[in-house]
């Protein structure tokens, strides 16, 4: 890498983590990351709906002991620069220089998928880290066929199953490596059997943990098929995929795809043939369009060294509107993460969005970051006003039930700075961490759902009240209008019974 592509790196890492910090300061937290920090203060080899990887890290995050949407964003910036880093090398690897790097990373930085999935504290951007990080690792063996390489990948790519279930995809794509005589015989000699079994020992701790507690993750996909994925069409996959993506970068990454059946490219068959059966595995399963954005950060070097050694060396002047075109695609970024603010957002952003609002909604706000800081500041106020109405003598024993993993997650990280006790869920990996023993004769409940949402709790209490209901102008879907709390008194069970209860509910 010359120092004019060095350069280009580097400008680039400092603009896309310039975006990140301007986001953190725009946004709250997404319902699924208070999951994850709550992990960390929970660490096991494995959780309800991912492996144990995100709890280290969360664990990490947490000794800071902050509420800093920053803080806990941290391993997400890091892991979305170490990904242009890693996608920079391999572009050079294939032979790309300073032009081919440029349209690369400015094909990341202009597509609002890349924005978002790697702004929050979610196992998506590591995953994207590792996979790159493994496909790099591919790439270098195929390469010159040493077995450093054969050994870093079997580690990153542990690492990776330990982070996202998804990397199951990348090792069916590494099979591509016996389908050459070449490659073959360089396993065979590097005894790539001892690779396997390391790999199986690595990832075995969580696969012990998924056996005892019934293979929750298998449950999840399941439910996940029901409500989502068996609904999705190949169609409308990838048009989410290309409008996420920025349609305009399918000017690099179409190349890409094109590039790798062009004869400049036959050296590198086994890293093609791996792309195109993860590719086909993945669509065969029928993954969102964000399942496939690792992948296409695989396919963008490709694209980057076909304009730049193909197109480029004859028509040189190209670069200028190509370059120009792709540019005017940073309008696009706004919409992938908060880097206005929510008023500004609101006035210059949503109207081209055009997304029709939910009955007695004001705003259809599609990603709730957005707006969850004021969402998390009235819920807790209200949830403190009905907290200190209770007698002394409930208030001394009393919990919180957050119906959702993201309620019960923001009451954990946000409640002890407003003086609210412990709350708990039945929901997600919350499950896991549920409360044993009698239950209090109060106890708070909170859920999505107006005051006729007192029906989930009746079956388990005596009396169940409804206290306060909070509005969500900005709700994406109806059942997100309105937060109501509860008062719940005299228990109908124990906190082990009701969790006996909910045992093949968690997931709901």
């Amino acid at each position: 890498m010359d120092k004019q592509t060095k350069l280009i790196v580097i400008v680039f890492c400092f603009i896309k983590l310039t975006l990140h910090l301007v986001a953190d300061f725009n946004s709250g937290f997404q319902g699924d990351e208070l999951l994850h920090i709550e992990t960390g203060k929970h660490l096991a080899f494995g959780y309800m709906e991912f492996p144990p990887l995100i709890g280290v890290l969360a664990f990490i995050q947490n000794l800071l002991q902050s509420e800093s949407v920053f803080v806990h964003h941290i391993f997400a910036h890091l892991s979305a620069i170490l990904v242009l880093i890693l996608v920079s090398k391999i572009t050079t690897e294939l032979g790309g220089k300073a032009k081919a790097v440029f349209l690369v990373l400015l094909c990341i930085i202009i597509a609002p998928a890349f924005g978002r999935s790697q702004q929050l504290f979610q196992p998506v951007v590591f995953s994207q880290l590792f996979w790159v990080l493994n496909f790099y690792f591919l790439f270098k063996y195929v390469k010159f066929l040493d077995r450093k390489y054969v050994w870093l990948l079997t580690f990153s790519t542990a690492l990776a199953f330990l982070t996202k279930y998804d990397a199951v995809f990348f090792i069916f794509g590494v099979s591509a490596l016996l389908f050459f005589k070449k490659t073959r015989q360089a396993l065979l000699e590097h005894k790539f059997w001892w690779n396997i079994l390391v790999f199986i020992l690595l990832v075995s701790p969580n696969i012990i943990w998924q056996y005892a507690n019934d293979f929750p993750v298998l449950k999840m996909f399941n439910r996940l098929y029901e409500t989502q994925l068996d609904r999705l069409t190949p169609l409308q996959v990838f048009g989410d995929l290309v409008v996420s993506l920025n349609p305009l970068t399918l000017l690099v990454w179409g190349a890409g795809i094109i590039s790798m059946f062009h004869d400049q490219m036959r050296r590198y068959s086994p890293l093609i043939i791996s792309i195109l059966l993860s590719t086909a595995l993945l669509a065969f399963s029928k993954g969102k369009g964000y399942y496939f954005y690792p992948i296409v950060l695989t396919i963008l070097p490709f694209g980057g060294v076909f304009w730049e050694s193909i197109v480029l060396t004859k028509r040189k002047w190209a670069i200028y509107p190509l370059s120009f075109v792709l540019l005017s695609g940073i309008f696009l970024i706004p919409f992938g993460m908060p880097v206005f603010p929510l008023e500004s957002y609101l006035k210059n952003d949503y109207p081209y969005e055009k997304r029709e609002t939910v009955p007695g909604g004001q705003y259809n706000v599609r990603f709730e970051e957005r707006y969850s800081k004021e969402k998390w500041d009235e819920t807790l106020n209200e949830l403190k006003s009905v907290y200190d109405s209770l007698p002394k003598t409930e208030k001394e024993n009393t919990l919180i039930w957050g119906k959702h993993y993201g309620q019960a997650g923001a009451l954990n990280l946000f409640g002890k700075k407003h003086g609210l006790p412990h709350s708990f869920s039945l929901h997600g990996s919350f499950y896991l961490w549920f409360p044993t023993g009698q239950m209090p004769q109060t106890t708070i409940a909170l859920r999505y759902s107006d005051r006729t949402g007192k029906r989930f709790f009746e079956p388990y209490f005596e009396e169940v009240i409804p206290a306060k209901s909070i509005y969500n102008p900005y709700a994406k879907e109806e059942e997100d209008l309105w937060q109501t709390i509860f008062i719940c008194k005299k228990p109908k069970q124990t906190y082990d019974e009701l969790k006996e209860l909910f045992k093949n509910r968690v997931f709901e």
